[in-house]
């Protein structure tokens, strides 16, 4: 078997890469040309991957790319992945995240309409919730530019699915985090910022909503979620969730007393990090995904925290050393 993965060199395409290779897959990586390269996320299987030049802007090179290598699979997770940057570039987030995800289902539907398709779509979709547990048929309501972008990607795949009958998948995974998420992001921030108070290198930590609540999970449960759709005999749309909700308050209490700090000694709060419009609970109902993949996440809400945070202490420990 053969996979193409779009975005390979993020948190979930690393993921997805091993559990590929693991299974015996030929795996190619889709990249985009840069003057410096960030592949630290796939350093440990670079020699084990096919890595190409292409660009989810540039239709040609995506075509090209599917032409020569003919995968059996494609797994979309390339795009603008960050809430707050699609505040400030909403153009570029929808030319990535709802036109990019059209490119690629176009050199599908132009080269083999066999190869099946994996679209990453993402739980801010639901953003403004319309009901508590969200399942594959709550509506949408999107509160950012990502999310309305990613209510584009969505439908566009399940538009290519009825009208080209492609394998086309959706998987909704909610929040999923992991040693490699980037620091950007609310949890790593937090991991980060409490490994630096514990060593020593920092005394504080900004932060913003400390009310928000999501449903968090580990991005090596939820990769799997992903292959298993993948290998249905139907294509679907399959919620990927842990079922429990934490606020961002939670996941700061659970990291600052695993290393024996009180939180509220070093936590402040900061508005620059406060969204236009927030997203106040995002839960999901993963039963489809239970029931028809048999999938259940291996680690949870603790585990992933301590996870998180042993990585940072163990990263950050030269620098508090030196």
């Amino acid at each position: 078997m053969r996979a193409l993965i779009t975005g390979i060199t993020g948190q979930d395409g690393s993921y997805l890469a091993e559990l590929l290779l693991d299974k015996g897959y030929d795996v190619i990586g889709m990249v985009r040309r840069a003057s410096t390269e960030t592949f630290e996320r796939i350093d440990h299987i670079k020699d084990r991957l096919t890595l190409v030049q292409a660009d989810l802007l540039d239709q040609l090179s995506i075509v090209n790319i599917v032409e020569e290598h003919r995968p059996d699979e494609i797994y979309n997770l390339a795009a603008q992945s960050f809430v707050p940057t699609s505040w400030v570039q909403p153009v570029l987030t929808g030319e990535y995240d709802a036109l990019g995800v059209t490119k690629v289902l176009e050199a599908v539907r132009l080269v083999d309409k066999k190869i099946r398709f994996y679209q990453a779509s993402s739980s801010e979709m639901f953003g403004k919730v319309r009901e508590v547990p969200q399942t594959e048929e709550t509506p949408f309501y999107p509160r950012s530019p990502y999310g309305v972008a990613k209510v584009y990607g969505h439908f566009i795949t399940v538009n290519y699915r009825e009208s080209y009958d492609i394998h086309a998948t959706s998987g909704i995974l909610f929040n999923h985090e992991s040693p490699r998420r980037g620091l950007e992001f609310v949890t790593r921030k937090i991991t980060d910022g409490a490994a630096r108070i514990k060593l020593g290198l920092a005394d504080e930590l900004g932060l913003g909503n400390l009310d928000a609540k999501r449903d968090w999970g580990f991005a090596g449960d939820y990769v799997r979620a992903m292959w298993l759709m993948v290998q249905q005999d139907q294509p679907d749309n399959y919620v990927v969730a842990s079922g429990e909700a934490h606020s961002v308050r939670d996941f700061v209490e659970a990291a600052f007393s695993y290393l024996d700090l009180d939180w509220q000694q070093y936590v402040k709060i900061d508005p620059r990090f406060v969204r236009p419009a927030e997203v106040d609970l995002l839960l999901g109902d993963p039963s489809r995904a239970r029931e028809k993949l048999n999938w259940e996440p291996e680690v949870d809400f603790t585990g992933l925290v301590r996870m998180m945070v042993d990585a940072d202490l163990e990263r950050l420990r030269p620098l508090a050393t030196s």
